[in-house]
């Protein structure tokens, strides 16, 4: 495993990160849930995601059991507040009430005393976001958080661009992290977002570096797999994203053809290669419901090409793929938990972006970097030996 400096900070991610969305609570049983958390801090894996809304928490609350037993130290846990986990109204959003006491709920349901990244789900617009970045910046004061950072804030710039101005004129500690939906098939932070992160010294965490599966060429033919999301209660997020199209799928069925051209891994693994070959990225956010589709996602690693080469898989992609579906183009966003008066609510896309062929070059466009200003790359280490592992942890 490689690991790679998250933004401006010195904290130090593995380049894949184990996400626990849909999965936890999910696809996996809670045994096997575990199993594969284990297996992945065998494999190196540092850096696990959840959130408090997954499950109504119920995701944390099994993060925290696989986790029990491992060295604290060794592992950065990343969550979210935002979402709607209790009822009635102060059950969601970003006040500086319902992020105090989001908070203490996580700590309590992960078993810990501090998280190592807090972050704002998505933007919350009835929330002053001065408000939300006090909150955050008195919760790493109190030691509660040790960063703070956003998610699906691509689809609000200017709201983004606010977060950054309000903590460096308070002299508050800033944002490490942004987290936006990435993959071959949906490049629509390329057109302003991945310049802003670079500009300011904040880390992309890729969630959907395959797709939501489509990458992976199970839905060839209009095929819906037993146990796939498109044959589960989460249906509705492929089709709310529009990741599932025929377009989509036609590409993807392209892009099978050249890993296989070129003796490659697989899809999936070539996937999340190309996700961490992109500027500005630190770690690619995979879930797994079995160990054999983690263990295939982490070769990954192994994938190294010159780019040349994924120029030649963008392309197999971009023809004749669908410009408008949502999973190119954020015609919809990633479904979270949100308002007061609904379980879920779709983070709002902007208008009038686009993928595919003609995109400016990551850095290039609006919100580029500015002239003069270097864009910021992860820097790398490799793995150093692991020490013996205590029969207990921290906890």
């Amino acid at each position: 495993m490689n690991y790679r400096s998250l933004g401006h900070s010195g904290l130090k991610v593995s380049e894949i990160a184990l996400g626990s969305w849909t999965t936890f609570g999910g696809y996996a049983e809670d045994a096997e849930a575990i199993r594969i958390v284990r297996r992945a801090f065998e494999l190196g894996i540092n850096l696990f995601d959840t959130a408090d809304v997954y499950v109504r928490g119920g995701a944390e609350t099994l993060l925290g059991k696989a986790l029990t037993g491992l060295p604290r130290e060794q592992i950065v846990i990343a969550t979210k507040v935002m979402g709607r986990v209790w009822d009635g109204p102060l059950g969601a959003g970003l006040s500086r009430k319902h992020i105090f006491d989001a908070m203490d709920q996580s700590l309590k349901r992960l078993g810990v005393d501090y998280v190592d990244l807090y972050q704002a789900h998505a933007p919350h617009l009835e929330s002053p976001i001065e408000e939300t970045l006090r909150a955050f910046e008195d919760l790493v004061r109190a030691g509660k958080a040790r960063y703070v950072g956003f998610s699906n804030f691509d689809r609000e710039p200017a709201l983004a661009r606010k977060v950054v101005e309000i903590q460096t004129a308070r002299g508050w500690d800033l944002v490490i992290s942004s987290q936006p939906r990435y993959s071959l098939l949906d490049r629509h932070i390329e057109e302003e977002h991945v310049g802003f992160c670079a500009q300011h010294g904040i880390g992309i965490l890729a969630y959907s570096p395959v797709a939501q599966g489509v990458l992976t060429g199970k839905y060839a033919g209009g095929a819906k797999p037993a146990g796939s999301r498109a044959t589960s209660k989460f249906e509705h997020f492929l089709t709310g994203e529009k990741a599932l199209t025929p377009e989509n799928v036609a590409a993807a069925s392209r892009f099978g053809a050249w890993v296989k051209s070129r003796g490659l891994p697989g899809p999936a693994p070539v996937a999340v290669a190309w996700v961490l070959s992109r500027p500005q990225v630190a770690s690619a956010i995979i879930g797994a419901s079995r160990i054999e589709q983690l263990e295939e996602n982490v070769k990954a690693l192994e994938v190294k090409l010159a780019d040349a080469d994924w120029k030649e898989a963008e392309a197999a992609i971009a023809d004749g793929a669908s410009a408008g579906a949502g999973a190119r183009s954020g015609a919809a966003g990633k479904r979270v938990a949100a308002s007061a008066g609904e379980a879920e609510i779709d983070v709002p896309a902007k208008r009038g972006v686009s993928s595919g062929a003609g995109r400016p070059a990551p850095g290039s466009g609006a919100g580029a970097t500015r002239p003069g200003t270097p864009a910021l790359k992860p820097r790398r280490s490799v793995t150093p030996a692991r020490a013996a592992r205590p029969a207990r942890g921290p906890r």
